[in-house]
């Protein structure tokens, strides 16, 4: 059966995360329900990364094996046709080798965070952003991020959920910069490594806001992560503003 990788970007305010559940909306079911018009049968999917509820993404990379062999363009197209209203699109679609994985073949996941900065609550913005209703203090907030960076075990930043069989992770990137957008101030974090834990992007984020609002010094994050107890850590921020942006592999698929 031809397999084919999938470039997806959703809006996940409608579904209760990427994977498919048996009374509530999914990515994965919507995107399973598409394949079957095209292909009437049972499809499963795989996705490189099961985001919560009400996360988003612009770059999520999934897998599809088919009957036929589709021309990729028409491929996307057709789902693109048969996934209308929902707010998931196909952005590309390539064919790839039958052992290529979208979870497991992946080498690196990247999650952007958008904190909005304003009193006003947010409309255009609503569910696309975390708001808070005071400035944050950026030099704060990329001190604290710097000692969560490297080869930690990170369970003070996982979710008592967590399905992980190891707390211990390589946290390769995180930046934090003051962005100016049309809403208003935003605060974007940028966060990649090979894999996170269940909630790890929340944690983390909801912790260094505390140090922007000053009722956290920096250092206080990194007795949080010595911690290791889930109790350290800081508010678990709402999914609003999480994005999945992009995952990487040896070799680019889409390229």
């Amino acid at each position: 059966m031809p397999r084919y990788a999938l470039l997806v970007e959703y809006d996940g305010q409608p579904f209760a995360g990427w994977q498919r559940q048996a009374d509530r909306p999914s990515v994965q079911g919507a995107i399973e329900a598409a394949l079957a018009r095209l292909e009437p049968r049972e499809h499963t999917i795989a996705a490189a990364g099961r985001t919560d509820a009400g996360v988003h993404a612009r770059g999520q990379v999934a897998q599809c094996d088919m009957n036929k062999a589709w021309e990729p363009f028409r491929l996307s197209e057709a789902l693109n046709h048969h996934l209308k209203p929902h707010p998931v699109a196909i952005r590309a679609c390539a064919r790839v080798s039958d052992d290529w994985h979208a979870r497991f073949s992946a080498v690196e996941r990247r999650y952007l965070f958008r904190l909005l900065m304003r009193r006003a609550p947010a409309t255009l913005e609503a569910g696309q952003v975390w708001r808070v209703n005071h400035a944050l203090d950026v030099d704060r907030m990329r001190a604290a991020a710097a000692h969560l960076v490297g080869l930690h075990d990170f369970s003070t930043f996982r979710s008592t959920l967590c399905q992980a069989k190891s707390p211990v992770k390589t946290l390769d990137e995180i930046r934090i910069e003051a962005v100016e957008m049309p809403s208003g101030p935003e605060v974007h974090f940028h966060l990649r490594a090979r894999s996170f834990l269940h909630n790890q992007v929340r944690s983390i984020v909801g912790t260094l806001e505390r140090v922007g609002a000053g009722s956290w010094e920096p250092e206080a994050v990194r007795d949080a992560l010595a911690a290791r107890d889930r109790a350290a850590c800081g508010p678990v921020c709402p999914p609003d503003g999480l994005y999945l942006i992009g995952v990487g592999y040896p070799e680019d698929p889409f390229a």
